[in-house]
């Protein structure tokens, strides 16, 4: 089974290089004119898409200040979640633009919401696909919201044990989606990439039968790389235009460069996959004349019999195999040969 979804009829699965999104977060640092930058950027890197997050601080939390809603290490440590949500939130009032901006590119834009309202607001600007974030994988009532929109939907599973994922796919097919895709994710930002236990997405191609990409919050791009060899084919990682830039999510993003290197290095792991092949590849063609094979070393007449002093395992490869040695001393050639010439199985008797 090979499944496949496809974004703004950009075909998605195994058997084309991988889909690289590149998320804008919380990066555009109160600025609109810096999230539009970043679009272009992610144009420019090559990414296939960019995503944004659609939410308001009270349609994600609540305005209190009490332990429950308070921050304890990390990056955001000492914050209320109200307080992250007021800074990092996207205005509703630059989607439009966005939106605007990524067509004129020619870049896929979507987003994930986190209330219904944030659904209609981009089901009203035609996004062509949602993305439902880690953390929102067990709002299983939004899931299915977002599936009776009937757009293709992505769901990131950091957090996420088996029976839950398993939940939300239920929910995004009781809802009426057809074409689903999961992300193997870990929640840390950063995480480190021992975290990451990549040999899960083997495991999670073959349990849930969706397609089956990465969220990669570590600090490079080894994991992602690495990722494709086991079957993503979906890469998002986070996109700023420089990690210093002092907003939520910079310190772990990507800037314009390694963006760009992980697009082309996805594909080029992609394309290094192929298919199982044993042959002789193109670019082994012209290497022949250094293998070994069958040369004779001395004359012959023709009836006379091969001796070993006659013949040698030597470069090139254009005489019969080495493994035949054994069989072709003692033969008698059928003509005469001259020293330095390739042996031929078909010229003994």
């Amino acid at each position: 089974m090979n499944p496949h979804i496809s974004i703004a009829n950009r075909s998605i699965g195994l058997d084309v290089s991988p889909y690289v999104i590149a998320e804008l977060s919380a990066n555009h640092n109160g600025k609109l004119e810096t999230a539009l930058k970043i679009v272009e950027a992610a144009k420019a890197a090559g990414a296939d898409a960019v995503k944004l997050q659609t939410y308001k601080p009270d349609t994600i939390t609540l305005p209190s200040d009490t332990e429950e809603f308070r921050i304890h290490g990390g990056l955001w440590d000492g914050r209320t979640l109200y307080e992250l949500y007021q800074e990092a939130h996207m205005p509703w009032e630059w989607h439009a633009p966005l939106f605007e901006r990524a067509r004129e590119l020619g870049i896929t834009i979507f987003s994930s919401p986190f209330d219904r309202t944030a659904v209609d607001l981009l089901d009203e600007l035609g996004a062509p696909a949602y993305k439902i974030a880690s953390f929102e994988a067990v709002d299983l009532p939004l899931i299915e919201y977002v599936a009776r929109k009937g757009k293709p939907m992505i769901i990131s599973t950091g957090m996420a044990d088996e029976q839950e994922i398993q939940e939300a796919i239920d929910a995004a097919r009781a809802g009426g989606c057809t074409e689903l895709a999961i992300l193997h994710c870990v929640s840390g930002y950063p995480a480190p990439a021992a975290d990451y236990n990549l040999r899960t997405l083997p495991d999670m191609m073959q349990r849930f039968r969706v397609v089956t990409g990465l969220s990669d919050h570590t600090l490079d791009n080894t994991t992602a790389i690495a990722s494709v060899s086991l079957g993503a084919s979906i890469i998002e990682k986070h996109f700023t235009l420089d990690r210093r830039g002092g907003g939520p999510d910079d310190s772990f993003s990507l800037e314009p460069p390694e963006l760009q290197a992980l697009c082309r290095d996805v594909k080029t792991a992609w394309s290094a996959l192929g298919s199982v092949d044993y042959g002789c590849k193109s670019s082994e063609q012209g290497n022949v004349k250094f293998r070994r094979s069958l040369y004779f070393v001395k004359a012959l007449k023709a009836g006379e019999m091969v001796t070993e002093d006659a013949v040698r395992s030597v470069r090139p490869g254009y005489g019969a195999a080495p493994k035949h040695l054994r069989e072709v001393i003692g033969k008698r050639v059928t003509a005469d040969v001259q020293p330095y010439t390739p042996v031929r199985l078909n010229c003994l008797a």
